[in-house]
């Protein structure tokens, strides 16, 4: 029988839109949004914006999420897909190597992938951007092309089982074409 199950991965300070708009999504399409991160415990969720007059990102807090599986307890096959979230956490979370044999597995088995702003951090450092056209926060350019990605500056990008996204603001462009994605692979799996 498919999984409907599909992890959501965020740290503290994962950004709040970045985060809530898929797995609410999920729910609506008829997902079971999975919160991985690295314990099970409560996670500080951050809003970021560019703020009038500012050049860098100002920060402050947003709500707070539950992590449903620490990273260490993720059993790959019992899920649909995986989503990177953005925010401050994939810069300190990348480091640990349960969610790097996790990301690894996503993409060696060729299923639904999706990222947003600083969550190429995490496929990234993991080695599964080479070669890969993707989105994200301008900011992260830099991360993913050192890693052997092209960086590329629109809304949605879909390369193979990979769909990615700059920051929320493009949430209604790249979330609806991942959903599809795992919604094909749930439909080719049904007996």
């Amino acid at each position: 029988m498919p999984s409907n199950k599909v992890l959501i991965i965020v740290g503290d300070a994962t950004e709040t839109l970045d985060t809530m708009y898929p797995y609410y999504r999920l729910i609506e399409a008829g997902f079971q949004p999975v919160v991985a991160a690295p314990e099970k415990r409560k996670y500080q969720m951050v809003l970021h914006e560019v703020k009038p007059g500012w050049t860098i990102t100002k920060e402050w807090e947003g709500y707070t999420i539950d992590a449903d599986v620490a990273f260490a307890d993720i059993k790959e096959e019992e899920y649909a897909g995986i989503f990177f979230s953005g925010g401050r956490a994939p810069e300190y979370i990348r480091y640990d190597e349960d969610l790097m044999r996790v990301t690894k597995y996503f993409f060696a088995q060729n299923m639904p992938v999706a990222s947003v702003c600083h969550g190429v951090e995490i496929p990234a450092a993991a080695d599964c951007v080479k070669g890969r056209k993707m989105a994200t926060v301008p900011k992260c350019k830099f991360d993913l092309e050192i890693c052997g990605g092209t960086f590329v500056n629109e809304a949605c990008v879909i390369d193979g089982n990979m769909v990615s996204g700059r920051t929320f603001h493009d949430n209604g462009q790249y979330i609806g074409p991942w959903i599809k994605m795992l919604e094909e692979a749930r439909d080719a799996d049904t007996p």
